[in-house]
């Protein structure tokens, strides 16, 4: 098997969409909406249930289906909180959802990041720049 050189791997960005299960379409939709103060756009493809973030580059959407598990087991995703997580944070700590991480910063290169367990059980993850 070949290997991309590392200038090449290098150029890609690695992240082109990711789905957060639920379980409960609804409530996630309705703190979703309410922590980043946005409209997700609600698709139902009848074997299951997907909402899509507004989104530029890399797509999002929560997504309710036979195959996808809420739970704090898998990879963590980060959601962009710019400019500063702390007004997001705000919010999902007033929905009554569990703050894993207060917001800290990662390095000053880097920015900020706070951990959370959302509505339906996931672990995610907020960052800004400050």
């Amino acid at each position: 098997m070949e290997h991309e050189s590392t200038t090449e791997a290098d150029k890609r960005s690695w992240t082109t969409w990711f789905e957060i299960p639920v379980s409960d379409f609804d409530r996630a939709l309705s703190f979703y909406e309410t922590v980043f103060e946005m409209k997700i756009q609600p698709v139902d493809f009848g074997s299951f249930k997907m909402g899509i973030f507004p989104h530029k580059d890399v797509g999002c959407a929560i997504v309710q289906g036979e195959s996808y598990n809420p739970g704090t087991q898998g990879a963590t995703v980060y959601l962009n909180a710019n400019p500063d997580l702390s007004d997001a944070l705000a919010k999902v700590e007033t929905s009554g959802c569990e703050i894993l991480q207060a917001k800290k910063q990662i390095s000053p290169d880097h920015g900020y990041m706070a951990l959370f367990i959302d509505t339906e059980g996931n672990k995610v993850a907020l960052h800004s720049d400050n």
